[in-house]
């Protein structure tokens, strides 16, 4: 089945994908296979195109939210559900009784930690192995659907919900996966609006033992704040891959930003960590300090003089800043747009209760992207779904490499039978 499907693939596009896999899986016992993707705001998974059910109907967007299928994809488990004829349809309307004939397997589609979506697959009750093999399938699915992502436009006009603005269209372009973890590090971001973010980005890199992070925030929202922030992401990327150190690297940010612009300028913070021993090492350009969460507490605000923001032209720099790491710290990076969110009412969500959420959630055991999904469900929701700024938070919790093994290690093994 994997092997099959890997060589056929490989002169396949995206729109080829559910029937092959389709195919290829029923060489494993596997039936009514569907492949879907979760939207850019993580709110719906959506059917890859030119799937049905078993009516022949269309298939429709699953919420992610309150449904099997997005528990899978929120728990990042495989989740066992009865048989399912319709997705779509009420639950007393589209399973069959409990222990009876074939039993349907949510399985989450993971890009390392970047949850891509889910792929549903139904099996025959009491198949020996199923979730193992279906685990396997979907871990090829998922490098397929990575691996096509890039040159496909049905796909990006699939996970899009609303049109996108010119300078939303180049950053997302730029910005890496929005999550990524091995056996020292998990990183997780999230931006908001999706659909019309103007200056702000992220961006991290590993090489070798060093994480490189930072994030800006560009003056504006419109599309020169965009344009601002492209030029600090590949202004940052070129300067720290010749080598460059942090100090440097924000000067040469902003002397690039002032070469294009008289006017516009971008806040941000340069980071550098040691996957190794822990120690941080950064330089804050106008922006929001860093913050540590320990142990569910707020233990640091990694507060110093800040230089000033980039595109000014002024060669002004109080050098690398440091701090030492506990395994299992959290590193916190934000923007206005999280803090500074507004009720109709007027009220901000402030920086005590975006700390709080985070806290809370951790204690629950809520994984670092699944964490930063309900955030930014939350901020919206605050700001009646429409944000007054760009909202971006970057999130690294820097582990030992027992502590990570032990926290990925279990994600596909476990059936989760819902009572």
């Amino acid at each position: 089945m994997l092997g099959g499907l890997l060589e056929a693939a490989h002169l396949s596009a995206m729109e080829d994908l559910p029937g092959l896999v389709a195919e290829y899986g029923r060489l494993a016992g596997f039936s009514q296979t569907m492949i879907y993707v979760a939207d850019l705001q993580q709110q719906l998974l959506m059917p890859l195109t030119g799937q049905h059910d078993v009516f022949g109907e269309r298939l429709e967007p699953i919420r992610i939210d309150a449904t099997m299928a997005g528990r899978a994809f929120r728990g990042v488990e495989i989740v066992e559900a009865r048989h399912v004829l319709d997705p779509a349809a009420p639950e007393s309307a589209r399973t069959s009784p409990a222990g009876e004939g074939p039993q349907r397997l949510w399985v989450p589609l993971l890009n390392g930690t970047e949850r891509v979506g889910v792929l549903g697959v139904t099996v025959p009750n009491g198949a020996e192995g199923a979730g193992l093999l279906a685990g396997r399938l979907a871990s090829l699915v998922s490098l397929l659907v990575i691996s096509k992502r890039p040159h496909s436009d049905s796909y990006a006009r699939l996970v899009r919900a609303q049109p996108m603005t010119l300078s939303a269209e180049v950053l997302w372009n730029l910005l890496p996966p929005g999550a990524f973890a091995n056996d020292h590090v998990v990183v997780s971001a999230a931006l908001e609006p999706a659909y019309e973010v103007g200056g702000d980005a992220y961006d991290y890199a590993i090489d070798g033992d060093t994480l490189h992070l930072s994030i800006f925030d560009a003056m504006g929202h419109d599309t020169a704040a965009g344009l601002t922030a492209t030029i600090a992401i590949g202004s940052g990327r070129t300067s720290r891959r010749q080598g460059k150190d942090l100090p440097a690297t924000g000067q040469a940010i902003d002397a690039a930003i002032a070469e294009q612009f008289t006017d516009r300028f971008a806040t941000g913070v340069l980071a550098d960590l040691d996957l190794r021993s822990g120690q941080l090492s950064w330089v804050n350009r106008g922006h929001h300090p860093p913050l540590v969460i320990r142990g569910g507490q707020l233990v640091a605000a990694l507060t110093g003089v800040p230089d000033p923001p980039m595109g000014f032209g002024w060669a002004l720099s109080t050098g690398l800043l440091r701090y030492q790491l506990e395994p299992g710290d959290r590193l916190l990076f934000y923007t206005d747009g999280v803090i500074e969110a507004q009720s109709p009412d007027g009220e901000v969500f402030g920086l005590e209760r975006f700390i709080d959420f985070i806290v809370r959630r951790e204690a629950d055991g809520v994984s670092a992207p699944e964490t930063l999904r309900r955030l930014i469900q939350t901020v919206l929701n605050y700001q009646r779904g429409r944000l007054q700024d760009d909202a971006t938070v970057l999130t690294v919790e820097w582990r030992t490499e027992r502590q990570q093994r032990l926290a990925l290690g279990g994600s596909r093994a476990p059936v989760d039978t819902p009572g």
